[in-house]
């Protein structure tokens, strides 16, 4: 249950950790061919804790992406708002749910919380990548990482909340299957981030 809530969130992590990443600039000849393109993606996502899982996530985006980081960042972090809205539906309709206690239905509200915050956080990541071309570019980065740290912040919180409160309510321990994908994306993002600074 709490794999899947942080998950969901960890694809903004992803994309910052990939821009980050971004040491050299390949060869201009070899920056031009869709398999250069997938290769790119490829040698990003194999220093992530879940590189199959990030490659899967990322290669549809290659030949949008190209070699740039910036737009590898980019579309990592569009992912995970799309996973995370998918997460913010199914806290909503376990909202609705008849059968559920007191404890659970507060953990809903919470959830339902910390998840519209891990979409906010993740919009405004992607802005502040938006912003890389301004002076304060060391800034907006920073801003970026921030912000898509923060989410794994709220996804931990949302599981903790059912950890916490000791749910047995079977439809509870799948809440948060659609957001695993993107907390481990997000993951992923942090730990490039990291071995660029």
């Amino acid at each position: 249950m709490e794999v899947s809530t942080s998950k969901s969130l960890m694809l903004p992590l992803l994309a910052v950790l990939l821009f980050i990443s971004q040491t050299q600039p390949i060869a201009r000849a070899a920056k031009s061919s869709p398999l250069a393109y997938t290769n790119f993606v490829k040698t990003k996502c194999n220093i992530t804790t879940y590189p199959s899982l990030c490659l899967k996530t990322l290669t549809p985006y290659a030949s949008s992406v190209k070699t740039n980081s910036t737009k590898l960042c980019v579309a990592a972090l569009n992912v995970a708002i799309k996973g995370a809205r998918d997460a913010f539906v199914i806290v909503l309709n376990l909202k609705k749910q008849k059968g559920i206690s007191l404890y659970e239905a507060a953990a809903i509200k919470d959830c339902i919380e910390d998840v519209k915050d891990g979409v906010y956080e993740l919009k405004l990541a992607v802005e502040a990548m938006g912003h890389l071309g301004d002076e304060d570019k060391e800034f907006q980065l920073s801003n970026a990482k921030t912000y898509a740290s923060a989410v794994i912040t709220d996804a931990d919180s949302c599981t903790d909340g059912f950890n916490d409160r000791k749910s047995t309510n079977a439809k509870l321990s799948s809440i948060f299957c659609p957001s695993e994908v993107s907390e481990e994306n997000v993951s992923d993002s942090v730990a490039i981030v990291e071995v660029r600074l």
